[in-house]
């Protein structure tokens, strides 16, 4: 397979990933609404059928663009393969699965078309909320999105555009749901004491940086381990609505493809905010 000819254009990409997530999403919500096990994976993680069933439907909505495919239910490619990758899409078929295992409706589908390194096109599905978080260079937001069939412009006229207007005079911490630790409390006390009206929100899956990418929260510190595909989705939709993710360490934007797929600790904050 050529994976360097397609005649799709950047808009098709963007309503194929669309219609890929929420294809992904009715996989998802059939294994959600009746009794369902739970497996471990080799790293321990939780995998059930509806992470197996909501990769198999992804992939398959993904594979007209003829650009390759990484998945985390999918199989590994090795890095000496992918290294030469100019694009390729990042898929977390169902991102928040210990959200999904306790059924608070904390869970995404999450895709992400990586460029030279660099997230530059996404989507976010909330399949509970049918809520669609997408972006390339412009970020958007639709709430109540569940259309079998759409065009760019349809799509376009209904969202609304990212970062949106908020009045607020909290500044909001974002925590992890399942995975706050004490490096992390340390971080959100020292912020405390430059900002005494701080809250903190706590969410699961890649609901912080939608969150972020909308204007409802200031910063989302995260120390706990994460992979790439965990984010790249939210990265790219963070960028196009002006905030970043950054390296904790380097102060510089994260990067993606790298041979270990394990993320760096990282911050994600508008980019106003220091």
């Amino acid at each position: 397979m050529n994976f360097n000819t397609t005649k799709m254009t950047r808009q098709d990409w963007l309503v194929t990933i669309v219609n890929a997530a929420l294809d992904g999403g009715k996989e998802i919500l059939e294994i959600y609404n009746a009794p369902f096990s739970v497996e471990t994976k080799v790293d321990n993680s939780p995998i059930t059928q509806a992470d197996k069933n909501a990769h198999i439907a992804v992939v398959k909505a993904l594979e007209k663009t003829n650009i390759p495919i990484l998945s985390e239910e999918g199989a590994q490619v090795a890095h000496s393969i992918r290294k030469d990758w100019k694009q390729f899409w990042m898929v977390d078929p169902l991102d928040g699965t210990k959200e999904f295992i306790n059924r608070n409706g904390e869970f995404t589908v999450n895709i992400a078309l990586i460029e030279d390194g660099n997230p530059t096109m996404g989507v976010i599905y909330i399949p509970i909320t049918q809520t669609l978080y997408f972006a390339d260079k412009i970020a958007y937001k639709i709430e109540n999105f569940n259309e079998s069939t759409f065009s760019i412009h349809n799509l376009l006229g209904k969202a609304d555009q990212l970062p949106l207007t908020k009045n607020r005079s909290n500044y909001i911490v974002l925590a992890s749901r399942s995975h706050m630790n004490e490096a992390t409390t340390i971080y959100i006390n020292q912020l405390k004491e430059s900002y005494p009206n701080l809250l903190i929100d706590a969410k699961g899956s890649s609901l912080k940086l939608c969150t972020i990418a909308e204007g409802s929260a200031d910063i989302y510190p995260r120390f706990a381990p994460t992979m790439e595909w965990d984010i790249s989705a939210g990265h790219a939709i963070v960028n196009a609505a002006g905030g970043r993710v950054i390296n904790w360490e380097t102060n510089k934007p994260l990067q993606y493809n790298k041979q270990n797929l394990l993320n760096p600790s990282f911050i994600v904050n508008q980019s106003q905010k220091k």
